[in-house]
């Protein structure tokens, strides 16, 4: 008789295991999603965002370069002026990745000292993040002109040049 009360008594322990098992993934399963939404700026977009920024600064004779990553900081357009310092090339990238991997601009970070080690971040003025209605896309960054106020100030109006180039189109893409 002690055996069939065992039996009972272990069928009985797993089905309210089960169930409370089956009810708890229910659960988990609609908070969660299978999978997640995410946009990318077009190869076509990055370009005309970094002639654009590369444009405006050298209409006020600066020689620049601009880079232009992804939401992970990977590169997706670059563009050098042949008068460019060499340096610029490296600067450019590391201001873009640095906005783009903490999504703001390096100009809001300069203070950041907490950052100043971190690989491949440059906490210098000229990077701006590609964040259009909501959506956040990656980065802009311009190097090679002078500071007027601060460093890094003209880089910035270049980068903003080279976004507000875009912004439209992000806004209002489906």
């Amino acid at each position: 008789m002690q055996g069939r009360l065992d039996c009972k008594y272990k069928i009985i322990t797993s089905l309210v295991f089960f169930f409370i098992l089956i009810s708890s993934n229910i659960c988990v399963s609609a908070e969660e999603k299978a999978f997640i939404t995410t946009r990318a700026i077009s190869a076509e977009l990055a370009k005309q965002a970094a002639s654009t920024a590369y444009k405006d600064c050298r209409s006020k004779g600066y020689q620049v370069a601009v880079a232009v990553v992804d939401r992970k900081g990977m590169l997706m357009a670059f563009i050098r002026d042949p008068l460019a310092s060499p340096h610029t090339i490296d600067v450019s990238q590391r201001k873009a990745y640095t906005s783009a991997t903490y999504q703001a601009s390096t100009s809001s970070m300069i203070d950041r000292e907490e950052f100043r080690f971190t690989p491949g971040v440059l906490l210098l003025g000229g990077g701006l993040p590609i964040n259009v209605a909501g959506h956040f896309y990656g980065a802009i960054a311009v190097s090679g002109a002078p500071g007027k106020k601060v460093s890094g100030d003209i880089d910035e109006e270049c980068a903003q040049a080279g976004l507000s180039a875009i912004a439209e189109t992000l806004e209002f893409s489906d």
